[in-house]
């Protein structure tokens, strides 16, 4: 997780990121309200057990959006990385070696990285696990194509990592249109067995049948949420494990803007776990799961003196 310095409503990602609004505070303001939502987040996961590596951003580098790193970057069981060509100039700065250099000082393993930044000169995009949602048990690749999601990086990518591409489109109405939902993960969460997804966002009947034939061959419960819930973050958790148990991590707008059925069913699998993050998702456009890059690299083997 990054800690911003520079938090604010990014002026280049506003033309195809809906969710942003624009507050009446000062930029200084808004990034000091966004460290202590951020802090306490991060409390708050530390206290269940879940292990927070916190890298504070470069204030040098001007990066308004640093606080969502799993848009540049994903983690593999087998020590690869992948690193993502970005839509806005200003994130493509978020990018920073040291990063990985400190993950290999605290004993995590990096074999291979899988660049595909230089699409950016081209003028495509695949923004990490924003775009891609990944199921890492059965090696499918759920993405909803956008702006910021290109089709033909999608298939490199699930060749490269050897999963199975499940594509499709999520729209959103705004001034009485429907256009792409900008990342995946803004209406999909995918949990280890069930799916939390707003369904109505997926208008081709063709490709929304897909999706589901492939949730419920995986064995995925499915819960719904609706447009209005997914507006509310209802679709940008991410299932994390704690000390003794799995928690569903989510803000409390998502929380709140779940029904007793909807939580019911989401608590036969796991906990919730929520927190205040007002600010970040009104002027960032983004909510928990993104402010969240798992680490799924393995350790290095620690030798022993005799």
């Amino acid at each position: 997780m990054i800690r911003p310095v520079a938090f604010r409503m990014n002026e280049q990602t506003a033309v195809n990121n809906f969710f942003q609004e624009d507050i009446a505070l000062k930029n200084a303001e808004i990034n000091s309200k966004a460290q202590v939502e951020f802090d306490t987040f991060v409390e708050k996961l530390r206290a269940v057990g879940v292990n927070v590596i916190v890298e504070n951003d470069d204030l040098r580098m001007d990066t308004p959006d640093s606080i969502f790193p799993n848009n540049w970057i994903s983690f593999h069981s087998n020590g690869d990385i992948g690193l993502y060509p970005m839509f806005a100039e200003n994130r493509r700065r978020e990018r920073r070696e040291e990063i990985l250099i400190r993950l290999e000082n605290e004993g995590f393993k990096i074999n291979n990285i899988y660049d595909y930044t230089s699409a950016e000169d081209e003028g495509f995009f695949l923004e990490g696990t924003g775009s891609l949602l990944l199921d890492r048990v059965n090696y499918k690749a759920y993405c909803a194509l956008s702006p910021r999601a290109d089709e033909e990086l999608v298939i490199e990518f699930c060749e490269d990592f050897e999963y199975s591409p499940v594509i499709f489109t999520a729209n959103q109405t705004v001034d009485g249109n429907r256009v792409p939902i900008y990342h995946t993960n803004v209406m999909m969460c995918l949990a280890e067995n069930f799916c939390v997804i707003c369904l109505d966002s997926i208008d081709d009947a063709v490709e929304k049948k897909n999706v589901v034939k492939h949730l419920k061959k995986d064995r995925k419960e499915i819960i719904a949420i609706t447009e209005a819930q997914m507006h509310h973050f209802a679709g940008n958790m991410l299932q994390l494990q704690g000390n003794d148990k799995k928690y569903l991590v989510m803000s409390a707008a998502a929380h709140e803007s779940l029904n007793k059925e909807q939580i019911a069913a989401i608590e036969k699998h796991c906990e919730i776990l929520s927190s205040d993050l007002t600010t970040i998702e009104t002027c960032g456009g983004g909510s928990a799961r993104c402010m969240m890059a798992e680490v799924f690299l393995p350790k290095q083997a620690v030798l022993k003196s005799v």
